[in-house]
């Protein structure tokens, strides 16, 4: 499948959906809705990343989102579990930076039985994105900025660290950590496909598809000047 820029990904955490009720109900109906704000914005790819989920419910989960998703632009990636992706129906698997080296999937009886299917990565610095780069059908590339969770600039990978991986791959990169709609020229301008963002994606008084226009207004009007 042919990725088009600028590539939009949302990645769920349905634990900041909930406020002060964290049940998995509650989690899972949230994110059903978020689901069909992503699709109404057309958001490319919506990954499903909620690491804490046993198998069950985490079937349950992607199940609900690949429907929901289904006849529309919008795929569904499943975070580190191809099992559970083959088993959904989903678009793909996203890889973390810590485990198996795509390259696996090259060749192999899941590329020929699901020749559509993506296979994304998760990379943090050059050298990862240059080993890891022949083997996917894109990579997320971060932390960009400094965010709650990952506020120490020693871990970030900034403009520069983008600009020289997107001069060194030939694949689609996303990027994500601390994106705002205000950051996404100096993105666009790096070299970068695309972005990928929880919070960025979460309801506000600012609808989805909204932002999802403006990150794409971005991303032409950079194009456009280049």
């Amino acid at each position: 499948m042919r990725l088009e820029r600028p590539i939009l990904c949302l990645v769920t955490d349905r634990r900041r959906l909930t406020g002060g009720d964290g049940t998995f109900e509650t989690g899972r109906v949230r994110l059903a809705q978020l689901a069909r704000d992503a699709v109404d914005a057309a958001i490319d790819l919506i990954q499903v990343r909620e690491r804490d989920l046993e198998t069950a419910r985490l079937v349950e989960l992607v199940s609900d989102l690949v429907e929901i998703a289904r006849g529309s632009t919008t795929r569904i990636i499943v975070n580190d579990r191809v099992d559970v992706a083959l088993a959904c129906g989903a678009g793909g698997v996203h890889l973390r930076s810590d485990s198996i080296a795509p390259a696996s999937y090259v060749g192999s009886d899941l590329s020929r039985a699901a020749p559509d299917f993506l296979v994304g990565r998760s990379v943090h610095r050059l050298a990862e994105a240059v080993e890891h780069a022949p083997a996917v059908d894109y990579v997320i590339a971060g932390t960009m900025f400094p965010t709650v969770s990952k506020p120490g600039p020693d871990r970030l990978l900034g403009e520069r660290g983008l600009r020289e991986m997107a001069a060194a791959v030939r694949v689609p990169i996303l990027a994500i950590g601390g994106v705002t709609v205000e950051q996404v020229p100096a993105i666009a301008a790096s070299g970068a496909a695309g972005i990928a963002g929880i919070s960025l994606f979460l309801p506000s008084a600012v609808s989805m598809r909204t932002v999802a226009a403006a990150v794409r207004a971005q991303f032409d009007r950079v194009g456009t000047a280049s």
